[in-house]
This record gives C-alpha cells, structure tokens and sequence, in this order.
C-alpha cells in the first residue's frame, strides 16, 4: 500500500519521487500515476536491472531506492500489472535486505501478500505474510495489517471459521492504538481502512447482515483514491446477495464517477460485478439495465503486459 514517505535522511531525488508517486496515487489512482513510475524506471536504472554488490554502499540511498521500489510495486499492482509489481517487490525485498531497512522490507512483504491473494494464490499469501513477524511482538496497527491479510487468504481457503477469528484479532489490535514503535507509514492503516476490509472479508464468507453495513461505511467514507476499492467490492457483495434495490442505487451513484476511477482492480471488480448481474437469470430487468450503464462508463483497462504503460 503507498504511504506518506518517510522524512528522514534520504536522498532527496529518490524521495522526491516517491512523494510525487504518493500524492498522484493517493489524489487520482493508480493508472494517473503510471507516467511518473515509467519515469522513475528510467531515472534510478537500480530499479530495473540487478544491483550490483558493493562492499560499501551508500545505505541512505539504498534505503530510499528500496522505498521507492516498494511504491512503484503498489502503484504497478494496483494498475493491474502483476508481473510487473512482482518484479518490483522482489527488487524492493533485495534493496532493503541490503542496508537492512526491515521496516520497508516488512511492507514489501504485505503488498505482495495481498497481490498474491488478487492473484490466486492464498497459500503463497500465507507464507508471504508470516514473513513479516519475527521475535520482537509488532505494533499493533502493523500486527493488524498481518491479520487481514491472513484473513483474506484464509477465507478464500475455506477456512471459515478461521479468518473470522483472524479478522476479529485484527480490529482487537488496531484498537490498541498507535505507539512510537509504529513505522512511519503505519498512519494509513486507520478505522477506514480496517472497517473495508472486514467487511469484505465478511463478504468473502457470505455474511451478508455484517459484511453489508461496513463495506458500505468504508465505501462512502472520504479517503485516497485507492479506497474506491471498497465501492466495487461493496456492489460485487450486493450483487452476490440479491440485494437488488441496494446495488441499483449504488450503480447510480457510481456511474457518474466510474471513468475517472484510477485503479485497475476496482474497475475489473465493477465489471465483473456488472457482467454477472447483467447475465444473472432473476436480476430485475431495471438493474440489467443500471448494470449496462456501469459497463459503458467504465475507463478502458490497462493492456496486460510485460511494461507498465
């Protein structure tokens, strides 16, 4: 996830970028911001080729190449560009290995987790995931984060029983509050964010009566331009519950604003949802209709490839 950069001593170029990719992700999403990642590739080469050892690195300027690699990772999965963002994690993980920025590393690790899961793979997640701790106890708001992405992968495992317990441990620890152990980039990690995820990993269980109301409240909360995510998931939810009024009044709220939407997975989400209320054999005609209209407002996708573009 992008995140206020840090303001400590980096290089400055490096932390410039890194500042400029937040705020474009942060203001308009992921896709606005690919220009400047495609700039970035060719500004710092050490972000597309193998570093190179050295005995005697200049670790200031390591460590922000490894937080720059880790924004251009979230950027380029959230544009729906997989292979890409692994790339740029693995690089991240290898920078911040190298001048030992395990708190960076420790982020890389929960973007990769979370591409994992969008990518099918919720045992890889898992192991991703448990990367993250180690023998100190985290803070509360980074050992939250571990907990819904535990909780996703589990649930689309079938582990019911499991990820509802994982999700219930996650708003345990948020609730625990901040601490001057937290990383500078845990400030995003807020009541917002946990609630959309809760409820969607709620929705990934069928639980309607819970999963509803909250993706609902993260859904209309003001938020980063990524946050669109929980609008797409919240109908992908109604839709899934024959919630047939409540997904034609969402649709007509989300329709206006659809072309603008900057992220790639919340706008695959929105047709996805769309496509199958659209085929679906009792959806009323009406919202067939509202579904048609999403589909024709929707920004053009991202063309899968091995280049962000």
């Amino acid at each position: 996830m992008a995140r206020r950069p840090d303001r400590h001593a980096v290089t400055p170029t490096a932390a410039r970028t890194v500042e400029r990719l937040v705020a474009l992700d942060a203001a308009h999403g992921a896709t606005a911001a690919l220009p400047a990642v495609r700039r970035a590739l060719r500004d710092f080469p050490e972000l597309s080729g193998d570093p190179a050892p050295d005995r005697r690195p200049d670790v200031n300027r390591v460590a922000a190449l490894a937080e720059l690699s880790e924004v251009v990772g979230w950027i380029l999965f959230d544009a729906g560009l997989h292979r890409q963002a692994h790339r740029a994690n693995t690089r991240a993980l290898t920078l911040a290995g190298r001048c030992g920025d395990r708190w960076t590393e420790r982020l890389t690790l929960l973007n990769h987790s979370m591409l994992q899961t969008a990518a099918g793979d919720p045992r890889g997640a898992l192991e991703t995931a448990a990367r993250v701790t180690g023998p100190r106890p985290l803070p509360a708001r980074v050992d939250s984060l571990v907990l819904i992405r535990r909780a996703h992968a589990t649930a689309l495992l079938g582990g019911r029983r499991e990820s509802r317990r994982l999700i219930s441990r996650a708003r345990s620890r948020f609730l625990d509050g901040l601490s001057r152990h937290d990383p500078h980039w845990a400030w995003w990690i807020d009541e917002n964010e946990l609630r959309g995820h809760e409820g969607w990993v709620l929705a990934r269980l069928g639980d309607w009566d819970r999963a509803l109301p909250l993706l609902h409240r993260a859904a209309t909360a003001p938020g980063p331009s990524y946050r669109h995510l929980f609008g797409a998931e919240l109908l992908a939810a109604l839709a899934r519950a024959g919630a047939w009024t409540e997904a034609r009044d969402l649709i007509a709220d989300l329709a206006p604003r659809a072309a603008a939407i900057g992220s790639v997975r919340t706008t695959r989400t929105l047709a996805d949802a769309a496509t199958g209320l659209r085929r679906g054999p009792r959806v009323p005609a009406s919202l067939k209709d509202a579904a048609a209209h999403l589909l024709e407002c929707l920004p053009a996708p991202v063309a899968r490839s091995d280049r962000p573009a």
